[in-house]
C-alpha cells in the first residue's frame, strides 16, 4: 500500500511538472511571444478606452455642475422662484415682492 501511494503521487508529479515545462516552453516561441504582444497590446487599448470615457463623463458632469454648456458658454441658471416662499415659518416677503403683489 505505501509503494503504491508513493508511486502514483510521484507519476502525478511528473504529469502535473511536464504539463508546466510544456506551457512555459510555448510561452516563448514566437508564436507564443506575438500573442502576449496582442494581448498587452488589446488590454492597453481596452484601458485608454475606459479612461477616455470616464474623462467624458467627468466633463460634462464637471460643466453641468458650474453651468456651462458644451460649447464653452455660460448657460442662464434657472432663478429660484420667490412663490411659496411666504409658507416658511417666519419669512417675510421681500420689499420688491410687496410692491409687485400690491400692483397685481
Amino acid at each position: 500500500m505505501n509503494r503504491g501511494f508513493w508511486f502514483v503521487a510521484g507519476a502525478g508529479a511528473g504529469v502535473y511538472v511536464m504539463a508546466r515545462a510544456r506551457r512555459v516552453a510555448e510561452t516563448f516561441t514566437p508564436e507564443g511571444l506575438r500573442d502576449r504582444m496582442a494581448g498587452l497590446g488589446l488590454g492597453a487599448h481596452l484601458f485608454a478606452d475606459e479612461v477616455r470615457a470616464g474623462m467624458s463623463e467627468k466633463e460634462t458632469e464637471l460643466r453641468h455642475r458650474l453651468g456651462w454648456t458644451l460649447d464653452g458658454q455660460p448657460r442662464e441658471l434657472p432663478r429660484p422662484r420667490a412663490e411659496g416662499l411666504e409658507t416658511l415659518a417666519g419669512a417675510r416677503p421681500s420689499p420688491t415682492e410687496t410692491t409687485t403683489q400690491e400692483n397685481r
